[in-house]
């Protein structure tokens, strides 16, 4: 019997699973964080990294009561962590100041300019990402952090994603020369590659700025590695902590959405899309091809035998609950409200740009936008727009990756508001015009634990890990009645996207819109 955790950090909260290789999971817990956020600053959010420890604790201690098990029988952990959540740290790897979490976007001027010098030189790094950087990456978190703390800038001695840094902890690490560095979190957000050497030459960053000088040198310390790669074992110190057995192997981390789409079955010509507080989209292939405006195609980031493809919306369930929080109720009581709605009924087209555009315009600076408002529309109506405006993000994004070779032969609609939401799911394969796959079951977690049971070799692929773990899936088809209506307003939304999301975008001719939605709207309902 092998017994193993997979811990997983989300935006608000750690969440530790615990599997059995036979049995599946036995037991999960879950702590809760704060996330900072100010009122005058809505680009702000950072989180405390003791608070992520002591979560930790918690956690793993109500897992351990849940599958009611002897700690110490678990032979190895693996976790996950969301990014680019980038934490300063100072000497024997001390924290400088809070994390900026991913979600953090006041790095949105460092990353224009990061982009900007990257172009003009033609970067071969910037290609690889898309063609812009974001503000949501690690560069431009960790330069905005040098011009806003002076005092502070001697102290650096190098920055580190969240989940390497708690690998670190808990296997006692505090040498930033032993520190294990993600592969999945330094190619996707810190323009790293074997290909040219590693991270973007001095040359480049000290164009960017002088304050960058240096800073190479700084974050090339450490061990980069896939996940198929050991971390460290955790420490005396750490397994007292969490009631586990010292020198047990932790493999290098990953991307919380990375592993998510492991564990809900991602493989080769399919793609997850993880939804939650954002949306990731992730797809392995064979083959490395660039996609422009796409968070980064990077060898070894997903599956260590293939490349990893990243994409996404920076906001989801984020925008749902702030539709719910407004109206002073909850997302599931205006989804039971939205039940039965037509495609198009509501009249109004959302473009859902909340908290910028991660793909494919890549561009933070983007606001949501509804259209079509009278005065008889309810919350549940713009729910209902923007559940149907993901969708149509996620299909621009879907197209773009078909567009340049990507296979797509299935789509898994994964994480905590797919398992919920099947008006969600149905208006996804109805927008994506393709079935909809949902794990029938909690995956969290899940695609950390392959990765503990692959360190102590209970299986020998990670195929044969989602075999033998991954669960069942609920199958949404494409309601042909929707076909003609969704193609038709899809066609709108790509107008308005791209011709309102660019700052150079061509004049379009919009003035058909407003009467095709209220037409739209007239024909769902009969009135």
């Amino acid at each position: 019997m092998s017994i193993v955790a997979g811990i997983d950090f989300g935006t608000l909260s750690v969440r530790v699973s615990i599997f059995d290789a036979d049995r599946g999971r036995i037991g999960s817990g879950v702590a809760s964080y704060p996330l900072h956020r100010r009122r005058e600053d809505p680009e702000f959010a950072t989180q405390s990294h003791a608070d992520h420890m002591s979560a930790l604790i918690a956690a793993v201690r109500l897992a351990i009561d849940a599958a009611k098990i002897d700690g110490r029988s678990i032979a190895a952990i693996a976790l996950d962590a969301t990014g680019s959540s980038v934490v300063p740290v100072g000497n024997r790897l001390e924290p400088l100041d809070d994390y900026y979490m991913w979600c953090d976007h006041r790095a949105w001027r460092e990353a224009q300019r990061i982009t900007s010098v990257a172009r003009r030189i033609e970067l071969e790094a910037i290609r690889w990402c898309g063609g812009t950087y974001s503000s949501e990456w690690g560069f431009s978190k960790l330069l905005h952090w040098l011009r806003n703390n002076p005092a502070k800038r001697k102290d650096l001695v190098t920055a580190l994603e969240h989940c390497d840094l708690v690998a670190a902890v808990l296997c006692g690490i505090d040498d930033p020369d032993q520190v294990p560095r993600s592969v999945c979190a330094m190619g996707h957000k810190w323009m790293w590659s074997k290909t040219w050497g590693g991270l973007p030459p001095d040359e480049f960053l000290l164009e960017v700025d002088p304050l960058l000088e240096g800073v190479r040198a700084k974050m090339a310390r450490g061990r980069y590695s896939t996940s198929n790669e050991i971390a460290g074992r955790l420490c005396a110190t750490w397994a007292q902590k969490l009631g586990l057995q010292p020198g047990i192997p932790i493999p290098v981390g990953a991307l919380d959405a990375h592993w998510d789409a492991v564990g809900a079955g991602v493989r080769l010509g399919g793609v997850v899309n993880v939804i939650g507080t954002s949306t990731c989209v992730i797809a392995v292939s064979d083959s490395q091809t660039l996609v422009p405006g796409l968070c980064g195609i990077v060898p070894g980031s997903v599956h260590p035998e293939h490349t990893g493809i990243e994409a996404g919306l920076s906001a989801t369930g984020d925008i749902f609950d702030a539709i719910a929080r407004r109206a002073r109720t909850t997302v599931e009581a205006l989804s039971e409200k939205a039940i039965g709605y037509r495609p198009g009924q509501t009249g109004l087209m959302r473009l859902t740009w909340d908290n910028g555009d991660r793909t494919v315009l890549v561009n933070p600076e983007l606001g949501g936008a509804t259209i079509g408002w009278n005065l008889l529309h309810e919350a549940e109506d713009e729910l209902f727009a923007a559940i149907e405006g993901t969708a149509f993000h996620t299909r621009i994004i879907l197209e773009r990756l078909e567009e340049f070779g990507t296979r797509l032969d299935r789509v898994i609609n994964a994480g905590g508001i797919a398992r919920k939401n099947n008006l969600l799911n149905q208006v996804y394969a109805n927008v994506l015009k393709k079935p909809v796959l949902v794990p029938d079951g909690d995956v969290t977690g899940l695609g950390s634990a392959i990765f503990a049971f692959m360190a102590i070799g209970a299986f020998r692929t990670i195929e044969s890990a989602q075999k033998a773990l991954c669960v069942p899936y609920r199958t949404f088809e494409p309601e042909e009645s929707t076909t003609a209506v969704y193609e038709e307003m899809f066609g709108h939304f790509r107008q308005l996207y791209f011709a309102l999301g660019q700052k150079d975008s061509a004049p379009a001719a919009l003035g058909g819109l407003l009467p095709a939605l209220r037409r739209i709207t007239a024909n769902q309902t009969g009135l």
